[in-house]
């Protein structure tokens, strides 16, 4: 019974946390549309498909590695699920998800001249790389997981890479302070990121983990979310635990990266 409360407790102090900055995204529509317009100029200037450049270019990276892997390579695996089908679906993901996460530890500086001069909300800067990347990468994602597994996983990519978008908004905030008061984090971290790569069933399936690594995998929070990306998109194995531990790993950073961004939001401005 305690540890029941104790759950519910916790879930409720995330839900409230949550509940901030979706009210900040739904209240300032016209602002997210300002900056995500800005942020697609910026990074499209001088380019002659402007901003549907941001989609091709993963989508010929995407291609280049189906090429390589599956025409040149030919590479085969013995599963229901093809090697390639299996990396290509997961390589999106992970680039969706790296893109972001490093695109949060430098939003603050980044947009520092747009703060400090006028009022301005700054827990909308920490999902500005969630809402253009998101959109990015889940479009190629959906694409590609419904020509190689069907509508309906394209219907599931699309429905988990919501659900990714939403589990990396505490990961956001606080990657955001730390870039913006932690310069070694800005090295850090994409470091950490590669390493992680590695360390994730991405580049190999999780059966091909020896039986004495496998049950160090729960240690990493994004293995478990693979997992469940590759049950909902290709209908491979997962359990329980693979679910529970993102879950809980969120209820515990949602309260804690929002009081911590709000607590430092003065400091930003100085």
């Amino acid at each position: 019974m305690a540890a029941f409360k104790r759950l519910t407790r916790l879930a409720r102090g995330a839900a409230t946390s949550f509940a901030m900055p979706v009210r900040l995204l739904l209240g300032q529509r016209a602002l997210i549309k300002l900056l995500i317009r800005r942020d697609m100029v910026a990074r499209t200037s001088g380019t002659l498909l402007g901003g549907v450049w941001m989609v091709v270019q993963p989508a010929l990276q995407i291609l280049g590695l189906w090429f390589f892997l599956d025409i040149v390579l030919r590479v085969r695996s013995a599963g229901s699920v093809s090697f390639v089908n299996y990396f290509l679906v997961g390589m999106i993901a992970w680039t969706m998800i790296s893109e972001i996460l490093q695109r949060n530890l430098t939003v603050m500086v980044e947009f520092g001249s747009l703060y400090q001069r006028t009022i301005f909300p700054l827990p909308l800067l920490p999902l500005l790389p969630m809402l253009v990347s998101g959109a990015i990468y889940g479009t190629v994602l959906v694409v590609v997981s419904a020509l190689l597994e069907g509508p309906l996983a394209g219907l599931a990519a699309a429905i988990c890479t919501i659900i990714v978008l939403i589990w990396l908004i505490p990961l956001g905030y606080l990657l955001a302070v730390l870039g913006l008061f932690i310069r070694e984090a800005r090295q850090v971290v994409p470091f950490a990121l590669t390493l992680i790569l590695y360390l994730t069933p991405i580049l190999y399936m999780p059966d091909q983990l020896p039986p004495a690594i496998r049950s160090w995998s729960a240690l990493n929070p994004l293995a478990d979310v693979m997992v469940l990306l590759h049950a909902a998109v290709q209908g491979q194995s997962w359990t329980w635990g693979n679910l529970s531990r993102p879950l809980m790993l969120w209820l515990l950073l949602m309260p804690t990266a929002w009081t911590l961004f709000k607590r430092t939001e003065l400091h930003m401005r100085e």
